[in-house]
C-alpha cells in the first residue's frame, strides 16, 4: 500500500535509523477489524494533538482507515534540550531542517491524525541534531617565490 503523503517534509538529515511503524499500524487495524479492539481504544487522540492536527497538520493523501470520512493529517513533534517541555511542532520543512541541524540532539516524531474520529498513530521517529558547527579553516597563504 503506497502512501501519498507529501514526502518533501520527511526528514533528510536523520543521523541514524528512521523507525517506521507501518507494521504496528497494520496489526492495530487488523485487531480493530476482528473485534479485538474497540473504536474507542484507538480513537482517543489528546485534545492538544487534535488542535495541532487541525491548525498545522499536513495532509497525507490517505483517508482515515477507521472512519473513512476524512483525510489523515500528519503532525511532527521535536523534543530536545532548550525546547519547550511539550516539544515543538515545526510548520515548514525549513523549520524542521533548522531543528534537525541544532548542536543539541533532538528526537523527532511524526504522528498521523484523523480530526473527525480522533484516530492517531505514530508513523515514524528519528534522531537528529548533535552536530557541531564546522569552524572555517584558516586559508594558508602561499609563500611568495623570489
Amino acid at each position: 500500500m503506497s502512501r501519498l503523503m507529501d514526502k518533501s517534509f520527511r526528514t533528510s538529515t536523520a543521523d541514524g535509523a528512521v523507525v517506521e511503524f507501518g507494521l504496528v499500524r497494520h496489526a492495530l487495524l487488523a485487531k480493530l477489524a476482528d473485534g479485538s479492539l474497540r473504536h474507542e481504544d484507538i480513537c482517543d487522540a489528546h485534545p492538544e494533538l487534535l488542535r495541532a492536527a487541525k491548525n498545522i497538520g499536513r495532509t497525507t493523501g490517505e483517508t482515515c482507515p477507521v472512519c473513512s470520512e476524512t483525510e489523515l493529517v500528519e503532525v511532527t513533534y521535536v523534543f530536545g534540550a532548550r525546547l519547550p517541555a511539550g516539544g515543538t511542532c515545526p510548520t515548514s520543512r525549513a523549520e524542521l531542517l533548522k531543528l534537525e541541524r541544532r548542536e543539541d540532539p533532538v528526537q523527532c516524531y511524526a504522528v498521523e491524525v484523523c480530526v473527525s474520529c480522533s484516530f492517531h498513530h505514530l508513523v515514524r521517529k528519528w534522531s537528529a541534531g548533535a552536530r557541531r558547527q564546522r569552524k572555517a579553516q584558516p586559508v594558508q597563504q602561499k609563500k611568495a617565490r623570489s
